[in-house]
């Protein structure tokens, strides 16, 4: 068994604002986010699919043209090769995603 501390791990940081922690499996990856208010996570797609839940605080997801607020105690679901972006609300965020197959260009 692999045994993670979070506080321990350095984090990546990809854009103003956001904090990501990384573990890689065998065949998926899960990150832990932490994102500033207002940070954004700007338009993409890639060939993985992706599932994730928010913690604390509140994101608005934009998925294939449809904007929705996620907060704590809510999860998505968004299929592999679909726009998508995200934007902290107005107080810090944590989320946990979730990717399949691994996330490569993250190691």
């Amino acid at each position: 068994m692999n045994h993670y501390i979070l506080k321990d791990m350095a984090p990546r940081v990809p854009g103003p604002g956001v904090e990501m922690r990384i573990i890689h499996g065998e065949k998926m990856t899960m990150v832990f986010f932490r994102l500033q208010p207002g940070s954004a996570i700007p338009e993409h797609f890639h060939p993985h699919e992706q599932m994730g839940t928010v913690l604390k605080g509140a994101v608005e997801l934009t998925v294939a043209g449809e904007k929705r607020v996620i907060h704590p105690g809510e999860a998505y679901h968004i299929p592999s090769q679909t726009v998508h972006s995200g934007k902290c609300g107005n107080s810090m965020a944590e989320v946990i995603e979730v990717f399949s197959p691994v996330r490569e260009d993250f190691k």
